[in-house]
């Protein structure tokens, strides 16, 4: 989870808001943007690493987001961090240290819950350059990602961990429902679909 004044600043950035008509047509089209900025630099595969753990409804956004995106059986991305098998901040290097290991040259996009100001809450923000994930809830862990993508669950700047345990999963599940869809519409453009596991 990070904190939206804390993340390390971006050259552009695409803010869309869950109850936008277009936001599954804004995060496809942020998507294939920023992968176009990276097109023909020998990219191995694309990696989504979806940060949070099921333990927090508000620190869920990311492996929600894993979770739902694994039941589409698409092939372009490869995710990492679900319900099932989260990454947070007790495991992450080890999944970073996987990813490594097992790409040669992979394109990373990081997910992760993030909380800011109250007229923020409901935006998902697609951004580039490497995610600080726990910033917001003052811990050190390593940056991340080629591009990362923030979902505002909830206002930020007291009791973090409070918020977090104490915000809405019908928010949390809006939200990663809208940017899977998105995700998803990019994948079907760049690989090949499969039929629906789940």
């Amino acid at each position: 989870m990070v904190m939206a004044n804390k993340i390390i600043k971006d050259i552009k950035k695409h803010r869309i808001h869950v109850q936008d008509p277009l936001a599954i047509e804004k995060i496809h089209q942020a998507l294939t943007e920023k992968l176009a900025l990276y097109n023909g630099k020998d990219i191995d595969s694309v990696v989504l690493l979806c940060i949070g753990t099921d333990r927090s409804t508000g620190d869920c956004f990311g492996p929600l987001a894993g979770s739902l995106l694994s039941c589409e059986r698409q092939d372009f991305f490869c995710v990492y961090g679900t319900l099932d098998h989260p990454v947070h901040a007790a495991n992450l290097q080890e999944y970073i240290d996987t990813i490594k290991q097992t790409f040669n040259n992979p394109f990373i996009v990081a997910i992760d819950a993030c909380l800011g100001s109250t007229e923020n809450v409901g935006y998902i923000n697609i951004c580039d350059g490497p995610l600080q994930p726990g910033a917001g809830v003052n811990k050190s862990l390593p940056p991340v990602g080629d591009i990362y993508i923030t979902g505002i669950v909830n206002v930020g700047g007291f009791m973090e961990y409070l918020v977090l345990q104490n915000t809405r999963l019908n928010l949390v599940m809006k939200m990663s429902q809208v940017l899977v869809q998105g995700l998803y519409k990019t994948a079907v453009e760049y690989g090949k679909p499969k039929a629906r596991s789940c």
